[in-house]
C-alpha cells in the first residue's frame, strides 16, 4: 500500500471563543464586525440523512448537524487546517468529528487482537516519529497507554480504540479516540474532536451518533464476493497506523495537532477551551 500523506491538523484560534459570545440572531453593530464566518457555513441540522460520498449514510438525529464535503473542506480552512476533499464534518454538542473513506479493500476480521503487543509495538514507533517531529521543530510525543485498548464488534464490524499520550513540553494527556466501521471495499475513518475532561460523555454521544451510519446496498461488509479487492493487512495494522499519533502545542494551547506518524495521516485531538469555544459558537447557532 503506498504512503499517502494527508494533512488533517485541529487549530481553533481563541478568537473563535471570543466570536462565540455575540448573538448572530443580533444585528451587527458596525459594518467592521461580521458574522463569525464558522456560523455563516450552510450546517444542516438534524434530522437528515447525510450522504457520505457514493458509499453510505448517516442519518443525523435532532441535535446534531454537518456540512456537505465543500463546506467541511472550508471549515477546516478556517480553523487552520489544509482543506482536505472528500471528507465530511458533523458535529454535537461540545465536539465535533470528520468522516473520511479509504477504499484500501475489504478487511479481513478474523485476526486476534493482542492489545499488550500492539502498545508495544506503538510505543517502540515512538522513536522514530520523534525523530521526524525534531526535523519539523515539534515537540516529542509519547505513548502513555491506553485509553480504551482496542474493541472489534463482530456485529457491527465496527473497530474503535483511544490512546493515551503526552508531549514532551506539557503533561497533560492527550487522547485520540478512533472508529474504523468495516466495508466491503474498505472503511470509514471516524475521528472525535474532543476536550479529554468531557471525553466520556462526548463518546457516548459520539456513538449515539454512530448508530446512524449504514453503508448503501451493495457496499456492506456482509456483501463481500469472490474477486473483490482485499486489504494487504488486518485489523492490528488498522490500530498500529491510526494509532501512532503526535500531538503539538502551539501558541498557549490555542491549538493541538495529531499526527499518525504510521501513513502520516493527521487524526483530531481537541483542546479543552478550542472546544468548549466550538460549543458556545454552535449552541447560539441553534438559539437564534
Amino acid at each position: 500500500m503506498k504512503t499517502r500523506i494527508t494533512w488533517l491538523a485541529v487549530a481553533l484560534a481563541a478568537s473563535l471563543c471570543l466570536a462565540a459570545q455575540a448573538d448572530p440572531a443580533e444585528p451587527a453593530p458596525a459594518a467592521s464586525a461580521p458574522q463569525n464566518p464558522i456560523l455563516a457555513l450552510p450546517w444542516q441540522a438534524g434530522p437528515e440523512k447525510l450522504a457520505l460520498g457514493d458509499r453510505a449514510d448517516l442519518n443525523l438525529a435532532s441535535g446534531f448537524a454537518s456540512l456537505d464535503e465543500t463546506s467541511s473542506s472550508k471549515f477546516l480552512e478556517l480553523t487552520g487546517n489544509l482543506p482536505t476533499n472528500g471528507l465530511n464534518i458533523v458535529r454535537g454538542g461540545h465536539w465535533w468529528a470528520t468522516f473520511e473513506f479509504d477504499g484500501a479493500g475489504y478487511v479481513k476480521d478474523d485476526e486476534k487482537i493482542d492489545a499488550d503487543a500492539l502498545l508495544k509495538q506503538i510505543k517502540d514507533g515512538d522513536e522514530a516519529g520523534n525523530e521526524e517531529r525534531k526535523k519539523r521543530g515539534m515537540p516529542l510525543l509519547y505513548t502513555d497507554g491506553w485509553y480504551a485498548p482496542p474493541r472489534y464488534d463482530p456485529d457491527t464490524h465496527r473497530l474503535e480504540w483511544a490512546l493515551k499520550l503526552h508531549a514532551s513540553d506539557d503533561p497533560r494527556p492527550v487522547i485520540n479516540y478512533t472508529v474504523r466501521i468495516l466495508g466491503r471495499k474498505g472503511y470509514e475513518r471516524a475521528t472525535l474532536v474532543s476536550d479529554p475532561e468531557s471525553l466520556d460523555r462526548d463518546v457516548a454521544e459520539f456513538k449515539q451518533m454512530l448508530g446512524g451510519f449504514d453503508f448503501r446496498g451493495g457496499e456492506k461488509y456482509s456483501e463481500f464476493r469472490a474477486g473483490d479487492r482485499v486489504a494487504e493487512y488486518g485489523l492490528a495494522a488498522l490500530v498500529a497506523g491510526g494509532a501512532a499519533a503526535v500531538a503539538v502545542k502551539t501558541g498557549f494551547w490555542k491549538s493541538l495537532v495529531a499526527l499518525a506518524v504510521a501513513g502520516w495521516k493527521l487524526i483530531a485531538a481537541g483542546v479543552a477551551a478550542a472546544v468548549a469555544g466550538i460549543g458556545k459558537l454552535f449552541k447560539r447557532r441553534n438559539d437564534a
